[in-house]
């Protein structure tokens, strides 16, 4: 990891200080609200938590009886509506002390009212420990936002409250990085985009929280650089192939959670599972894996477990037996790990067929990847045709042919023949939603190379199919428009026109990169990140947005452009 430091490692650092402060020494409760008990689940598990002197984790405004006997450890956020509940908390106190720590910057006033409601004189201490995002991977953070891509609306001003948790939340990821940006750009033709830059840039220069030094060293500070989901709205309707993406886009991985309940022939214990880079290492190591390379991960790891499991067995003596225990809770945890990685390959690989996902997926990134109108049609027509494949799959094809054609397609006959495939004229009219919100004609200038030939949609050759490597070629040579776009950055060639500057521009070249997208980011796209990563070496390169999107909360949320 670099100097900018992890996202999992700040939110964990922050939790780490709340249950280990001085202050709260013993046993005490952990008070959470909603949002932060996602927040710390996201790096710790319960249990961990529960080893840090923590009695109990409680959540902020549930009834529970008196505890005068323990302190209570306070981490929500300031919204108005926590600051009242601490108010009634306080009104009628159920722990000895309160110790406050409240997950992003609050308002003087909010911290005089609960001054005057601590009668009791209970608060020992009130911080700013900025923990208001969810950390998925060291370079991922989502605020995990329902319904975000409103706010690329014209009338977005009706929607403040999403508007202010958004421009929150980038402030937080910037406050728990210790980084001030030394330069903030937006998508041009993005009017929520401009705002929400314009917003962060006063917030940084109004208050001095965000005056970071080291050793009196000015720090450069990063690019800031703020998206717009519409400008790429390819990305998310595509089929996935690696293991993070896939898991998202067939199962759903909702806070690091995956539900297997529904799966066949799945153990009672593997109904809900976790998948997190803090826990489970098999997963941190094979998160970016395509689905071939992590077939054979799967495969080594069962056999690396059978071979545990036959030594164990081999118990002759008592010194065989001690050794058999000393390994057992080792044991234990790897077995859960190989059930798990394997219950969900196979629920994977189940879903994959009744999908149709190969023979859908390639037709897909013909669309994303090729200008070729008549093969295109025909190809889609009959895959509109084929009984086997799901309703599902032929509206996110029509929906790609649409955007990919927009301009001189055969809509029409698309349409035409979703509906002769039993699809209803609702489900038929998001298409017209989705182009409502991210036609070309939507579109701003930062998108010139979604279809154009001198972006990455254009740099597809064909090739013939031979063996699982040339199909997992065909199936993932798209690339996100984010990466054209963050490869313009490390070039130092990005464009004023396409993304202009809070103030003035200038050719700085970053220590580190932090890109927000209105209207979710995709695990797709959080590939393109941690690949530059790896490769890039000086320059961190951080991606989040409002929530991540797979294919159907993307399309969720489209609809209600229509």
């Amino acid at each position: 990891m670099s100097a900018s430091g992890s996202l999992i490692d700040a939110i964990g650092g922050y939790v780490d200080k709340i249950v280990t402060d001085e202050r709260i020494g013993g046993m005490k409760v952990l008070v959470l609200d909603d949002v932060t008990k996602r927040v710390c689940s996201m790096v710790y598990s319960q249990s961990q938590i529960l080893e840090k002197q923590v009695y109990l984790v409680e959540q902020l405004g549930a009834a529970h009886e008196s505890m005068s006997h323990l302190k209570a450890a306070v981490f929500v956020q300031p919204t108005p509506y926590n600051i009242e509940l601490l108010k009634r908390e306080l009104a009628e106190p159920k722990y000895a002390e309160y110790h406050i720590f409240f997950s992003n910057i609050v308002k003087g006033d909010a911290l005089q009212s609960l001054a005057r409601a601590d009668e009791h004189d209970l608060i020992r201490q009130v911080h700013e420990y900025y923990g208001d995002f969810e950390a998925i991977n060291e370079d991922l953070f989502s605020l995990a936002m329902p319904d975000s891509i409103g706010l690329s609306r014209a009338d977005n001003a009706i929607r403040p409250e999403s508007f202010a948790r958004t421009v929150s939340g980038v402030l937080s990821v910037l406050l728990s990085l210790k980084r001030k940006p030394s330069q903030i750009r937006y998508a041009a033709g993005s009017t929520v985009a401009r705002q929400v830059a314009n917003e962060v840039s006063m917030a940084i220069d109004a208050d001095d929280v965000f005056d970071f030094r080291s050793m009196g060293r000015r720090v450069e500070g990063p690019l800031l650089l703020i998206l717009d989901r519409k400008d790429d709205p390819v990305t998310p309707l595509l089929s996935q192939w690696t293991y993070q993406a896939m898991v998202h886009e067939i199962l759903g991985l909702t806070h690091n959670r995956v539900v297997l309940k529904d799966a066949p022939g799945v153990k009672p214990e593997l109904h809900e599972v976790v998948l997190s880079p803090t826990q489970d290492q098999f997963f941190r190591d094979h998160r970016h894996a395509n689905y071939g390379d992590l077939a054979i991960a799967v495969k080594s790891l069962l056999e690396e477990f059978q071979a545990q499991r036959k030594l164990n067995e081999d118990i002759r003596s008592i010194e065989d037996m001690q050794r058999f225990l000393d390994r057992y809770p080792a044991f234990k945890a790897q077995s859960h790990t190989v059930e798990k990685h394997m219950a969900i390959l196979t629920e994977l690989s189940r879903k994959m067929e009744t999908l149709r996902l190969l023979e859908c997926s390639e037709l897909e990134q013909m669309l994303a990847c090729n200008n070729d109108h008549s093969l295109h049609l025909n190809m889609l027509l009959g895959k509109l045709d084929d009984p086997l494949i799901p309703k599902g799959q032929k509206l996110r094809l029509g929906m790609l042919y649409a955007l990919r054609y927009q301009a001189n397609g055969n809509l029409a006959a698309v349409k035409a023949r979703l509906e002769d495939a039993g699809i209803g004229h609702d489900q038929i009219a998001v298409i017209d939603a989705l182009l409502n919100y991210a036609g070309a004609n939507r579109r701003g200038p930062a998108a010139d190379d979604l279809f154009g030939p001198r972006g990455m949609l254009g740099r597809m050759t064909r090739s013939f199919v031979q063996g699982l490597a040339d199909v997992e070629n065909v199936l993932t040579q798209h690339e996100p428009l984010l990466h054209t776009i963050l490869e313009s950055v490390a070039k130092g060639k990005i464009k004023d026109q396409s993304f202009p500057s809070m103030g003035a521009s200038s050719g700085i070249k970053h220590n580190s990169v932090i890109v927000y997208v209105i209207g979710g980011a995709t695990y797709e796209e959080a590939k393109v990140v941690a690949n530059m990563n790896k490769a890039m070496g000086q320059t961190f390169y951080y991606l989040g947005g409002t929530t991540v999107h797979n294919s159907k909360s993307f399309l969720k949320e489209v609809a209600a452009f229509h």
